[in-house]
Protein backbone atom coordinates (compact mmCIF):
# COMPACT_ATOMS: atom_id res chain seq x y z
CA UNK A 1 0.00 0.00 0.00
CA UNK A 2 1.56 3.30 -0.97
CA UNK A 3 0.31 6.46 1.39
CA UNK A 4 -1.35 9.44 -0.21
CA UNK A 5 -2.10 13.03 0.84
CA UNK A 6 -3.77 15.66 -0.85
CA UNK A 7 -3.53 19.48 -0.17
CA UNK A 8 -6.41 21.10 -1.98
CA UNK A 9 -8.97 18.35 -1.24
CA UNK A 10 -12.13 20.60 -0.44
CA UNK A 11 -12.57 21.81 -4.19
CA UNK A 12 -14.12 19.38 -7.13
CA UNK A 13 -10.73 18.05 -8.18
CA UNK A 14 -9.90 17.46 -4.85
CA UNK A 15 -12.32 15.78 -3.43
CA UNK A 16 -12.75 13.63 -6.68
CA UNK A 17 -8.80 13.06 -6.12
CA UNK A 18 -10.02 11.61 -2.13
CA UNK A 19 -13.23 9.62 -3.68
CA UNK A 20 -10.34 7.61 -6.20
CA UNK A 21 -7.70 6.91 -3.22
CA UNK A 22 -10.60 6.05 -1.12
CA UNK A 23 -11.68 3.25 -3.31
CA UNK A 24 -8.09 2.44 -5.26
CA UNK A 25 -6.96 -0.86 -4.01
CA UNK A 26 -2.97 0.30 -3.71
CA UNK A 27 -3.76 3.76 -1.88
CA UNK A 28 -4.19 4.81 1.67
CA UNK A 29 -5.80 8.28 2.57
CA UNK A 30 -3.02 9.53 4.63
CA UNK A 31 -4.52 13.50 5.04
CA UNK A 32 -6.62 15.87 3.43
CA UNK A 33 -5.45 19.45 3.37
CA UNK A 34 -6.71 22.87 2.50
CA UNK A 35 -5.26 26.27 2.72
CA UNK A 36 -4.34 27.86 6.11
CA UNK A 37 -6.91 30.69 5.46
CA UNK A 38 -9.79 28.11 4.08
CA UNK A 39 -13.35 28.74 5.53
CA UNK A 40 -13.39 24.99 4.83
CA UNK A 41 -10.55 24.02 7.75
CA UNK A 42 -11.25 21.16 10.03
CA UNK A 43 -14.45 20.15 8.88
CA UNK A 44 -15.30 16.79 7.63
CA UNK A 45 -14.98 16.13 3.62
CA UNK A 46 -18.84 14.45 3.51
CA UNK A 47 -20.18 18.21 5.20
CA UNK A 48 -18.55 19.81 1.93
CA UNK A 49 -19.42 16.68 -0.33
CA UNK A 50 -22.45 14.68 0.72
CA UNK A 51 -21.45 11.85 -1.86
CA UNK A 52 -18.45 11.43 0.52
CA UNK A 53 -20.19 11.59 3.62
CA UNK A 54 -18.96 7.48 4.38
CA UNK A 55 -15.14 8.96 4.26
CA UNK A 56 -13.18 9.67 7.34
CA UNK A 57 -11.38 12.59 6.07
CA UNK A 58 -10.47 15.72 8.20
CA UNK A 59 -9.38 19.09 6.07
CA UNK A 60 -6.48 20.24 7.98
CA UNK A 61 -4.64 23.82 7.53
CA UNK A 62 -1.66 23.61 5.12
CA UNK A 63 1.62 24.97 7.18
CA UNK A 64 4.92 24.98 6.42
CA UNK A 65 5.33 22.29 8.86
CA UNK A 66 3.26 19.73 7.38
CA UNK A 67 4.29 20.25 4.09
CA UNK A 68 7.82 19.41 4.93
CA UNK A 69 6.95 16.60 6.53
CA UNK A 70 4.73 15.48 4.01
CA UNK A 71 7.12 15.37 1.85
CA UNK A 72 9.35 12.97 4.22
CA UNK A 73 6.42 10.91 5.45
CA UNK A 74 3.78 9.57 2.65
CA UNK A 75 5.06 8.38 -1.10
CA UNK A 76 2.37 10.70 -3.22
CA UNK A 77 1.31 14.21 -2.70
CA UNK A 78 -1.59 15.71 -4.71
CA UNK A 79 -1.42 19.42 -5.32
CA UNK A 80 -5.03 20.41 -6.10
CA UNK A 81 -4.04 23.88 -5.62
CA UNK A 82 -3.49 27.36 -7.28
CA UNK A 83 -0.81 28.02 -9.39
CA UNK A 84 0.92 30.02 -7.27
CA UNK A 85 0.98 27.83 -4.39
CA UNK A 86 2.19 24.94 -6.47
CA UNK A 87 4.94 26.79 -7.55
CA UNK A 88 6.11 28.29 -4.38
CA UNK A 89 5.72 24.81 -2.36
CA UNK A 90 7.38 22.59 -4.59
CA UNK A 91 10.94 22.66 -3.41
CA UNK A 92 9.82 22.00 -0.16
CA UNK A 93 7.41 18.90 -1.07
CA UNK A 94 10.13 17.18 -3.15
CA UNK A 95 13.22 17.78 -0.17
CA UNK A 96 12.35 14.52 0.99
CA UNK A 97 11.34 10.69 -0.79
CA UNK A 98 7.62 11.79 -1.52
CA UNK A 99 6.51 12.17 -5.60
CA UNK A 100 3.96 14.98 -6.18
CA UNK A 101 1.30 15.28 -8.93
CA UNK A 102 0.86 18.78 -9.38
CA UNK A 103 -2.69 19.61 -11.07
CA UNK A 104 -2.17 23.09 -11.08
CA UNK A 105 -0.37 24.73 -14.50
CA UNK A 106 2.77 25.51 -12.99
CA UNK A 107 4.90 23.17 -13.93
CA UNK A 108 3.43 22.34 -17.27
CA UNK A 109 5.11 25.23 -19.40
CA UNK A 110 9.37 24.89 -20.23
CA UNK A 111 9.85 28.16 -21.50
CA UNK A 112 9.26 30.80 -18.68
CA UNK A 113 8.63 33.91 -20.73
CA UNK A 114 5.54 32.06 -22.03
CA UNK A 115 4.67 30.71 -18.58
CA UNK A 116 4.84 34.43 -16.68
CA UNK A 117 2.92 35.99 -19.89
CA UNK A 118 -0.34 33.54 -19.53
CA UNK A 119 0.09 33.10 -15.73
CA UNK A 120 0.67 36.69 -14.55
CA UNK A 121 4.11 36.03 -12.14
CA UNK A 122 7.25 35.00 -13.17
CA UNK A 123 8.44 30.96 -12.25
CA UNK A 124 11.70 31.10 -9.99
CA UNK A 125 11.67 27.27 -9.11
CA UNK A 126 13.71 25.94 -12.36
CA UNK A 127 15.23 23.31 -10.76
CA UNK A 128 11.65 21.82 -10.01
CA UNK A 129 10.40 22.83 -13.58
CA UNK A 130 13.36 21.00 -15.58
CA UNK A 131 12.72 17.97 -13.33
CA UNK A 132 8.90 18.15 -13.83
CA UNK A 133 7.12 14.97 -16.18
CA UNK A 134 4.01 15.75 -18.35
CA UNK A 135 1.58 13.62 -17.17
CA UNK A 136 -0.39 12.71 -20.18
CA UNK A 137 -0.59 9.29 -19.64
CA UNK A 138 -1.28 7.67 -22.65
CA UNK A 139 2.14 9.28 -24.43
CA UNK A 140 4.47 9.88 -21.72
CA UNK A 141 4.68 6.52 -19.52
CA UNK A 142 8.03 6.21 -19.45
CA UNK A 143 8.82 9.22 -18.47
CA UNK A 144 6.17 9.74 -15.85
CA UNK A 145 7.59 6.26 -14.35
CA UNK A 146 10.86 7.58 -13.02
CA UNK A 147 9.62 10.98 -12.37
CA UNK A 148 9.60 12.94 -9.20
CA UNK A 149 7.23 15.47 -10.21
CA UNK A 150 4.27 14.98 -12.53
CA UNK A 151 2.76 18.75 -13.93
CA UNK A 152 -0.55 16.50 -14.73
CA UNK A 153 -2.25 18.07 -17.98
CA UNK A 154 -4.94 20.92 -18.11
CA UNK A 155 -8.37 19.43 -19.19
CA UNK A 156 -8.72 21.18 -22.26
CA UNK A 157 -5.48 19.80 -23.58
CA UNK A 158 -5.72 16.53 -22.37
CA UNK A 159 -8.91 16.13 -24.37
CA UNK A 160 -7.16 18.11 -27.48
CA UNK A 161 -4.24 16.18 -27.51
CA UNK A 162 -5.62 13.15 -27.19
CA UNK A 163 -7.40 13.96 -30.47
CA UNK A 164 -4.24 15.36 -31.98
CA UNK A 165 -1.57 13.26 -31.36
CA UNK A 166 -1.76 10.42 -33.58
CA UNK A 167 -1.78 12.50 -36.40
CA UNK A 168 1.19 14.48 -35.17
CA UNK A 169 3.23 11.72 -34.52
CA UNK A 170 2.50 10.29 -38.04
CA UNK A 171 3.54 13.37 -39.72
CA UNK A 172 -0.35 13.67 -41.43
CA UNK A 173 -1.27 16.93 -40.50
CA UNK A 174 -0.22 19.75 -42.99
CA UNK A 175 2.07 21.88 -41.81
CA UNK A 176 0.44 25.42 -43.28
CA UNK A 177 -3.22 24.91 -41.70
CA UNK A 178 -3.50 25.39 -38.11
CA UNK A 179 -5.59 22.51 -36.20
CA UNK A 180 -8.27 24.65 -35.21
CA UNK A 181 -9.95 23.41 -31.69
CA UNK A 182 -13.98 24.82 -30.61
CA UNK A 183 -13.90 22.89 -26.96
CA UNK A 184 -16.83 23.29 -24.46
CA UNK A 185 -16.56 22.08 -20.77
CA UNK A 186 -19.16 21.98 -17.99
CA UNK A 187 -18.96 24.82 -14.86
CA UNK A 188 -16.94 22.60 -12.62
CA UNK A 189 -14.11 23.23 -14.54
CA UNK A 190 -14.30 26.79 -13.08
CA UNK A 191 -13.97 25.74 -10.08
CA UNK A 192 -15.91 25.47 -7.10
CA UNK A 193 -15.57 29.08 -5.67
CA UNK A 194 -19.08 30.99 -5.92
CA UNK A 195 -19.05 33.13 -9.08
CA UNK A 196 -21.72 35.12 -11.35
CA UNK A 197 -20.28 33.97 -14.16
CA UNK A 198 -20.76 30.60 -13.12
CA UNK A 199 -24.14 30.64 -11.30
CA UNK A 200 -26.54 28.13 -13.15
CA UNK A 201 -29.13 30.95 -13.90
CA UNK A 202 -26.15 33.34 -15.43
CA UNK A 203 -24.71 30.83 -17.62
CA UNK A 204 -25.27 30.70 -21.38
CA UNK A 205 -23.12 28.94 -23.68
CA UNK A 206 -20.37 31.30 -24.73
CA UNK A 207 -16.84 31.38 -26.00
CA UNK A 208 -14.17 33.02 -23.63
CA UNK A 209 -10.49 33.39 -23.20
CA UNK A 210 -10.14 33.93 -27.25
CA UNK A 211 -7.40 33.88 -28.95
CA UNK A 212 -5.35 34.29 -25.51
CA UNK A 213 -6.52 31.58 -23.19
CA UNK A 214 -3.39 29.64 -20.82
CA UNK A 215 -4.02 25.99 -22.22
CA UNK A 216 -3.17 27.21 -25.99
CA UNK A 217 0.42 27.30 -25.37
CA UNK A 218 0.52 24.29 -23.79
CA UNK A 219 -1.14 22.43 -26.74
CA UNK A 220 1.04 23.73 -28.78
CA UNK A 221 3.66 22.84 -26.62
CA UNK A 222 3.05 19.25 -26.24
CA UNK A 223 1.91 18.49 -29.82
CA UNK A 224 4.70 20.50 -31.45
CA UNK A 225 2.49 22.78 -33.97
CA UNK A 226 0.48 26.09 -33.70
CA UNK A 227 -3.09 25.73 -33.24
CA UNK A 228 -6.11 27.82 -32.90
CA UNK A 229 -7.82 27.28 -29.70
CA UNK A 230 -11.35 28.38 -28.67
CA UNK A 231 -12.63 27.59 -25.37
CA UNK A 232 -16.57 27.53 -24.59
CA UNK A 233 -18.52 27.26 -21.31
CA UNK A 234 -21.69 25.29 -20.99
CA UNK A 235 -24.50 25.48 -19.21
CA UNK A 236 -24.06 21.92 -17.74
CA UNK A 237 -21.87 20.71 -14.70
CA UNK A 238 -19.42 18.46 -16.05
CA UNK A 239 -17.22 17.01 -19.05
CA UNK A 240 -15.41 18.22 -22.20
CA UNK A 241 -16.39 17.80 -25.49
CA UNK A 242 -13.76 19.03 -28.40
CA UNK A 243 -14.36 19.12 -32.05
CA UNK A 244 -11.30 19.64 -33.91
CA UNK A 245 -10.80 20.24 -37.47
CA UNK A 246 -7.62 19.58 -39.44
CA UNK A 247 -5.77 20.13 -42.81
CA UNK A 248 -3.87 17.24 -43.85
CA UNK A 249 -1.39 16.63 -46.03
CA UNK A 250 -2.00 15.60 -49.83
CA UNK A 251 -2.99 12.27 -50.36
CA UNK A 252 -3.98 11.11 -47.06
CA UNK A 253 -6.60 8.23 -46.79
CA UNK A 254 -9.21 7.34 -44.07
CA UNK A 255 -7.44 4.22 -43.88
CA UNK A 256 -4.25 5.57 -42.81
CA UNK A 257 -5.88 8.18 -40.74
CA UNK A 258 -7.63 4.64 -38.97
CA UNK A 259 -4.80 3.18 -38.80
CA UNK A 260 -2.91 5.78 -36.99
CA UNK A 261 -5.50 5.92 -34.15
CA UNK A 262 -5.72 2.38 -33.72
CA UNK A 263 -1.93 1.76 -33.85
CA UNK A 264 -1.91 4.95 -31.02
CA UNK A 265 -4.39 3.41 -28.84
CA UNK A 266 -4.19 -0.61 -29.52
CA UNK A 267 -2.48 -1.26 -25.91
CA UNK A 268 -4.66 2.11 -23.82
CA UNK A 269 -7.62 0.90 -22.11
CA UNK A 270 -8.56 4.32 -20.92
CA UNK A 271 -8.84 5.75 -24.37
CA UNK A 272 -12.34 4.20 -26.47
CA UNK A 273 -12.26 4.44 -30.27
CA UNK A 274 -15.66 5.18 -30.97
CA UNK A 275 -17.94 4.27 -33.88
CA UNK A 276 -19.93 7.14 -33.68
CA UNK A 277 -19.23 10.84 -32.52
CA UNK A 278 -19.30 10.85 -28.91
CA UNK A 279 -21.67 12.93 -26.35
CA UNK A 280 -20.31 14.01 -23.03
CA UNK A 281 -22.95 12.38 -21.09
CA UNK A 282 -20.83 8.85 -22.49
CA UNK A 283 -17.62 9.73 -20.61
CA UNK A 284 -19.41 12.07 -17.57
CA UNK A 285 -18.17 10.75 -14.33
CA UNK A 286 -15.92 7.81 -15.60
CA UNK A 287 -12.19 7.81 -16.54
CA UNK A 288 -12.29 7.46 -20.52
CA UNK A 289 -11.17 9.21 -23.12
CA UNK A 290 -13.91 8.96 -26.30
CA UNK A 291 -12.58 9.46 -29.92
CA UNK A 292 -13.95 9.55 -33.59
CA UNK A 293 -13.12 10.90 -36.48
CA UNK A 294 -14.26 11.42 -39.96
CA UNK A 295 -11.78 12.43 -43.29
CA UNK A 296 -13.01 14.49 -46.47
CA UNK A 297 -10.90 12.69 -49.09
CA UNK A 298 -11.69 15.43 -51.39
CA UNK A 299 -10.72 18.47 -49.54
CA UNK A 300 -8.19 16.79 -47.10
CA UNK A 301 -9.65 18.21 -43.97
CA UNK A 302 -11.12 15.80 -41.29
CA UNK A 303 -13.05 16.40 -38.20
CA UNK A 304 -11.83 14.84 -34.74
CA UNK A 305 -14.20 14.75 -31.58
CA UNK A 306 -12.70 14.16 -28.33
CA UNK A 307 -14.99 13.55 -24.82
CA UNK A 308 -13.49 13.67 -21.53
CA UNK A 309 -14.88 14.35 -18.11
CA UNK A 310 -13.29 17.30 -16.87
CA UNK A 311 -13.00 16.60 -13.56
CA UNK A 312 -11.95 13.19 -14.03
CA UNK A 313 -9.51 12.54 -17.31
CA UNK A 314 -9.03 16.64 -17.36
CA UNK A 315 -7.56 15.70 -13.58
CA UNK A 316 -8.01 13.44 -10.77
CA UNK A 317 -8.05 10.41 -12.73
CA UNK A 318 -5.28 11.57 -15.21
CA UNK A 319 -3.18 11.71 -11.90
CA UNK A 320 -4.46 8.50 -10.89
CA UNK A 321 -3.08 6.72 -14.27
CA UNK A 322 0.31 8.63 -13.39
CA UNK A 323 0.68 6.76 -10.31
CA UNK A 324 -0.31 3.62 -11.60
CA UNK A 325 2.31 4.00 -13.71
CA UNK A 326 4.69 5.01 -11.19
CA UNK A 327 4.01 2.03 -9.43
CA UNK A 328 4.10 -0.66 -11.82
CA UNK A 329 0.04 -1.22 -11.80
CA UNK A 330 -2.36 -1.69 -14.90
CA UNK A 331 -2.95 1.85 -15.34
CA UNK A 332 -6.56 1.45 -14.79
CA UNK A 333 -6.25 0.12 -11.52
CA UNK A 334 -9.07 1.93 -9.01
CA UNK A 335 -10.58 3.23 -12.45
CA UNK A 336 -11.98 0.75 -13.83
CA UNK A 337 -14.12 -1.51 -11.66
Amino acid sequence: MYNVSIIGASGYTGAQLVELVHQHPELTLSGTYVSSNSADANKPIGELHGKLAHVDATLIPISDSILESLAHDVDFIFLATPHEASHDWMPLLTSGPAKVLDLSGAFRLKDTEIFEAFYGFPHKQQDSLDNAVYGLAEWYSSSIEQAKIIAVPGCYPTASLSALKPLGENNLLDSAVRPVINAVSGVSGAGRKASLTTSFFEVSLHAYGVLGHRHTPEIEAYLGTPVIFTPHLGNFKRGILATVTVKLKSGVTQEQLDEAYKAAYADKPIVRLRSSFPKIDDVAHTPFVDLYWKLDESSGYAVVTSAIDNVMKGAASQAIQCVNIMTKQPIETGLVL
